[in-house]
């Protein structure tokens, strides 16, 4: 109910403390001069960081600058802190008479509980210290001890109920205020607490029952699978790691260039797993009777309540017509594949599941040059960074500034601190950039909000802060980090979600930044790849590290085209997926075993055959973090492309359009209905099929890039 890092909402809404520093906020016009700390990005970028001198015999400031968490003990006293100042709020909020007010109180408990809680969240998967892990771990358990408490806090309920029954009282609030209050009320009944009390018991077990099949089921999928090697070909067996008379087979090896590698690789990795099986029936059964006890039709139907989708029919309706435009385009990306495959395998052409990322990444290479060791020298991390910076500058008037962390205040030292800087309005926020590969820190790139933006009692505001984490490769003493397209890309994607965060100016912070509904919460983060594959902007940044050379036209145009080789069949995979996701979470009983749904849906919406004992579903770790939502990868992309063809594409660095693109899209978080957003950037309101004509018309080929090719 209150703190969303906590009841199952995105993995990375979270918030924390930032005390300290000198406060920056509505500097005027001579903002550059205000901290000596500040230093232009790019720069900071493409050196390792000094030595803090300064700070040798300085005070130690904590992680994010909050003073307790210098040590992990600190975790304990920031807890009982963030307890203590609970019991105040819920007495305060359960006394106080119902009116605005009482949403203040209910978003100040929230922030009060995520400050700890989903700061520790980032510190449990990050930090290079198994104390502070360990700390960060029982803190997680502490607060989301409170959470289930309060969730089922009749009094607290019954005083927001109050102020939800005075229609009079509503109609009087501003809409951000009354939408703040209706979410609260959503997750406080999402727990039952409207039940009588032997449902509520029930609801609460359920809930908890299936945070812990959650985590067991996010083990397994990526679990590796041990065979014993004699089962294998020998010429195959250095592919994987061995142990004793065992392989070990971690993944499903999909750009191996030996057939016999992928293939073993799939049917041994995605062998069914009976334990997994049954996690995974349980959780979805779980998942079923609790949708039904607190009043819905089935869980998808209790997931998509607020998004763009509204409703599962909604999301099937776009599945289905997506599906049926890529259908031809599907056969013939196959078809490519199938004949690339006779080429190189003339004895085994059957095009199989496990060969369609190896042979569509073959027929990009070879219809386009995009070896990625030509590209890397003209990304540089530093000139990366300055890229976004001067995007930044000329959509919104905002300037990205490395500042200097004060000892213990980041995790490793080679997180950057950045300062996020407007022309007029001041500082408004700060990104940490925990950018490089380390031993133990996660392979993946995300984003944490650290803390939420909100208005505070006393008028000021409470400035945003998030990490955003990579996994790039250290400099070197002589070569700074050099980006592939990928990783460039991904560096874009990512910045995207922290200018959503950044821009934010909401009331609440329990609807800041990216804490808005699933579908809608992707869409600036992949506005941001199609910036980064535009020639204009990327002409902006891209030099040559060492020649300074700017990188041809024709370079980014055949690495753009290359996107688009085998792209339907791609497009088709994630429509399968996101059709099996909504099964799953659709009528229960199930009408079939996992396996024969997932069968069944493989052969009626991608294309290529099922593999007889196999169970890739047991795999599919997203059902955790996005069950009855994976379709929103693709509903977000499809308003990007809209918003990025309607708005940008004209000129991508036009001051208007991204003035307009904060106040209609970044301003709100998740303060109004997605659609309102959607509908107020675009002057329409898109139907489903302005969705997949947006998604179909992004795999057409650029004429133009074919006629720089035969030049």
């Amino acid at each position: 109910m209150l703190c969303k890092g906590l009841s199952g909402g995105l993995a990375a809404r979270a918030a924390a403390l930032l005390p300290g520093r000198a406060r920056l906020r509505r500097l005027g016009a001579g903002l550059r001069g205000v901290s000596t700390s500040w230093s232009p990005v790019g720069a900071a970028f493409n050196v390792k960081p000094q030595g803090r001198r300064l700070d040798l015999f300085g005070e130690r400031r904590g992680l994010f600058g909050v003073p307790e968490l210098s040590a992990p003990e600190g975790f304990r006293v920031a807890q009982e802190n963030a307890l203590r100042k609970t019991d105040l709020l819920v007495e305060r909020a359960c006394s106080t008479p119902p009116g605005p007010q009482t949403v203040l109180l209910f978003d100040e408990l929230s922030d009060a509980l995520c400050r700890v809680a989903d700061l520790a969240d980032f510190v449990k998967i990050a930090h290079p210290e198994p104390a502070f892990r360990e700390a960060a771990e029982e803190a997680c358990r502490s607060i989301g001890t409170m959470v289930e408490k309060l969730n089922t806090n009749v009094e607290l309920y019954q005083s927001l109920q109050k102020l939800l029954a005075d229609k009079k009282l509503m109609d009087s609030l501003d809409p951000e205020t009354r939408r703040v209050a209706e979410l609260f009320m959503f997750d406080f009944e999402i727990s039952g607490i409207h039940l009588d009390k032997e449902k509520r018991k029930r609801a609460v077990d359920l809930n908890v029952r299936i945070l812990d099949l959650s985590s067991t089921f996010l083990a397994g999928a990526n679990f590796p699978t041990k065979i014993e090697k004699h089962l294998l070909p020998e010429h195959i067996h250095k592919h994987f790691v061995l142990a004793g008379d065992h392989i070990i087979v971690d993944g499903l090896h999909a750009e191996a260039p030996d057939d016999l590698v992928r293939e073993a690789a799939y049917k041994i990795f995605l062998y069914p797993n009976a334990s997994q099986l049954r996690c995974l029936e349980e959780l979805l059964s779980n998942r079923d009777r609790l949708a039904k006890l607190v009043g819905y039709a089935t869980y998808s139907h209790r997931a998509l309540q607020g998004t763009i989708a509204k409703n599962p029919e909604t999301v099937m309706e776009f599945l289905e017509k997506l599906s049926d435009k890529l259908s031809e385009r599907t056969i013939k990306d196959f078809e490519m594949m199938r004949r690339m495959k006779m080429k190189l395998n003339p004895q085994n052409s059957e095009l199989m599941p496990w060969d369609a990322p190896y042979y569509s990444g073959v027929l990009r290479a070879e219809r386009y040059n995009i070896e990625p060791s030509l590209y890397c020298p003209f990304f540089s991390l530093g000139a990366c960074m300055e890229g976004l910076n001067v995007l930044f500058n000329r959509l919104f008037g905002i300037s990205l500034y490395a500042e200097q962390p004060a000892k213990g205040e980041v995790w490793c030292e080679d997180v950057r601190k950045l300062a996020v800087v407007h022309e007029s309005e001041g500082l408004l926020g700060h990104i940490y950039c925990d950018f490089f590969q380390r031993a133990g820190k996660p392979h993946q790139d995300c984003h944490f909000t650290i803390r939420g933006g909100r208005l505070k009692e006393d008028g000021d505001y409470q400035l945003p802060v998030v990490v955003l984490m990579l996994s790039l490769p250290q400099s070197s003493r002589n070569l700074p980090t050099l980006l592939t397209p990928g990783m460039m890309e991904n560096l874009f994607h990512e910045m995207g979600h922290a200018m959503h965060s950044m821009l934010g100016r909401t009331r609440y912070q329990h609807i800041t930044g990216t804490r808005c509904p699933t579908d809608f919460a992707e869409v600036p983060s992949i506005l941001m790849e199609y910036f980064a594959n535009d020639y204009r902007v990327v002409n902006q940044f891209a030099r040559h590290h060492q020649t300074g050379q700017s990188m041809p036209k024709n370079m980014v145009s055949r690495l753009c085209e290359s996107k688009k080789v085998c792209a339907a069949a791609d497009m088709q995979l994630q429509v399968f997926y996101a059709a099996l996701d909504q099964v799953y979470h659709g009528q229960h009983p199930l009408s079939k075993s996992t396996t024969a749904l997932l069968q069944e849906t493989q052969e009626r919406l991608y294309g290529l055959p099922y593999v007889p004992s196999t169970a890739w579903q047991l795999r599919f770790s997203h059902l955790v973090g996005y069950g009855a939502k994976y379709y929103s990868y693709l509903m977000s992309r499809a308003v990007a492309s809209m918003v990025w063809k309607e708005c940008f594409l004209q000129d991508p660095f036009d001051r208007a359009t991204g003035e307009r693109y904060r106040r209609e899209m970044l301003a709100h978080g998740g303060g109004r209905e997605p659609m309102l957003l959607v509908q107020g950037m675009l002057q329409k309101r898109p139907s489903v099929d302005d969705f997949v004509s947006a998604l179909v018309s992004d795999l057409d080929p650029d004429f133009e890039t074919f006629l720089m090719d035969s030049e």
